[in-house]
Formats: structure tokens, C-alpha cells, sequence
């Protein structure tokens, strides 16, 4: 007789458990998606195309790129040029500092190649900025080279 009533507390519990069990891992589930959460943010939808403040900062893009291009083509005394890093360069290779040397190499390797991106963004930024006076919008004018 203990044995039938050791049998079926032991079912019992298994099946309370297993109860227990199955509905906590579909809530646990629930709270770990962000989508439940309660301070995820929606942005809302944009209902243009940004034209309008594109044309209205348009002049500051230019003389930011414009101040970029100069700065980057400037003499071996102007901070951030590309002359500059490479006299640094020298520098450190004639020094025999190899680690210097790799590193002010690698910043001249990615130095040059804000060249060639920042010269289409100008010439993309000329064409937009025609296209917004002819539309009316914004006071930019072409910056001049």
C-alpha cells in the first residue's frame, strides 16, 4: 500500500512541475523579446525626402569639406595635412622606429584616401546645391573652388 502512495506522489510532483514548467518558459520567452518591452521607441515615419534641410545646410557642408580639402593638401607646417604625416613618417622610418613608423603609416594610408571621397562629396554637394536654387529652397550658392 506505501508503495501505491509513493507512486503517486511521485507522479504527482512530476506532473506539478512539469505544469510549472511549461508555463514559465513561454513568459520568460515573452520578456526577453525587445519588442515587449515597454520603453522601446518607434520613430516616426519620415514623410519626405530631407530636401528641404539638406538645401538649408547645405552651405555649411561646403565650407566643412572645402576647410577638409584644404587642410589635407596644405604644406608640411599645417597641422593635418598629408605632407605633414609624411614627413612624420620619414622621420620615424630614418629614426629605425618600427612600430611608429607602421602606425604613422597606416594613418597616411587612410589619410589619402580621404581625398578621393571627400572630392566626389564636393562635386555631389555643387550639383545638389544647383538643384535646390532651382527649386527654391535654401540660400546656398556653389561654393567656389
Amino acid at each position: 500500500m506505501t508503495s501505491y502512495r509513493k507512486a503517486a506522489a511521485t507522479l504527482g510532483a512530476l506532473t506539478l512541475g512539469g505544469a510549472l514548467l511549461a508555463t514559465a518558459a513561454p513568459a520568460q520567452a515573452q520578456d526577453a523579446t525587445p519588442a515587449a518591452s515597454p520603453t522601446t521607441k518607434t520613430l516616426p515615419v519620415p514623410k519626405g525626402d530631407g530636401a528641404k534641410s539638406i538645401c538649408k545646410r547645405m552651405p555649411k557642408l561646403q565650407e566643412r569639406i572645402e576647410n577638409s580639402l584644404t587642410r589635407l593638401n596644405g604644406p608640411a607646417t599645417t597641422a593635418g595635412s598629408i605632407a605633414r604625416l609624411e614627413q612624420r613618417v620619414d622621420n620615424a622610418k630614418s629614426a629605425g622606429q618600427t612600430a611608429v613608423y607602421t602606425y604613422l603609416n597606416d594613418r597616411l594610408t587612410f589619410r589619402k584616401s580621404l581625398l578621393p571621397t571627400l572630392q566626389t562629396r564636393q562635386s555631389d554637394l555643387k550639383s545638389v546645391a544647383s538643384w535646390c536654387s532651382a527649386q527654391g529652397l535654401g540660400t546656398s550658392a556653389p561654393a567656389s573652388q
